[in-house]
């Protein structure tokens, strides 16, 4: 049986980098819908969310997922393995907590497990490398962390709004944003903006209906 996924969230370069990545796999997954800022429209079993920019498992927009008649299951996929998270993740009903350094034919098993009745949560072995899919500001040498945290700042989010989205410590917030500003050569958070702005860290609205599609069915700027 192939599995009828969407792919959940704000970027548009997140969702179409982690479309590529099932792509190789159609004949266990079929990716229906890519929905940024949208409501999921078509029926699907699985509502994949990534939480690049889109705050944590624990937070509204998985208990829409979870409340959506169209949707029939709801798993998490993340970089973020905090233990407290995850729990309090699972304990709204959710069937998948699932790690970004995951390869694509891992996530695919999990996603098939979920779907045949199982609840996964599979957490990064120590060490291992972020996977999942693709993230703005990639190219130019920013980790999907980073990129994120700047994303957020280009929003206009403060220090603390971005520790409490990303689930993690003002301290490290802080660490990641000077990283940033060492790669991309800046000394100032209006110049991150600027940055941010001309290099697509400021979330797109798109929504295909399949992943065979090359460009948006609908799109607002």
């Amino acid at each position: 049986m192939v599995i009828r996924v969407a792919l959940v969230n704000d970027d548009e370069v997140v969702v179409r980098g982690l479309d590529g990545m099932l792509r190789s796999y159609g004949d266990r997954i079929e990716v229906v819908e890519l929905a940024a800022q949208k409501n999921i429209l078509n029926e699907v079993d699985i509502a994949l969310y990534d939480t690049f920019g889109m705050g944590q498992g624990n937070g509204p927009g998985i208990a829409r997922l979870l409340n959506n008649p169209r949707v029939g299951k709801v798993v998490v996929y993340t970089w973020n393995f905090q233990p407290w998270l995850a729990r309090e993740t699972m304990e709204q009903g959710v069937s998948g907590y699932l790690s970004k350094s995951l390869t694509a034919s891992q996530l695919v098993e999990a996603l098939q497990a979920i779907h045949s009745g199982r609840v996964i949560v599979s957490p990064a072995p120590k060490g291992n490398r972020l996977v999942g899919g693709d993230w703005p500001g990639r190219e130019e040498g920013l980790t999907a962390r980073e990129a994120e945290v700047l994303s957020l700042i280009t929003m206009g989010l403060s220090n603390l709004e971005i520790a409490e989205r990303t689930a993690l410590s003002v301290n490290s917030i802080k660490s990641y944003i000077r990283s940033c500003y060492r790669k991309i050569d800046v000394d100032s958070r209006s110049k991150a903006v600027l940055w941010g702005v001309a290099h697509g860290l400021r979330a797109d609205r798109v929504r295909l209906t399949s992943s065979t599609q090359d460009t948006a069915g609908e799109r607002t700027a």
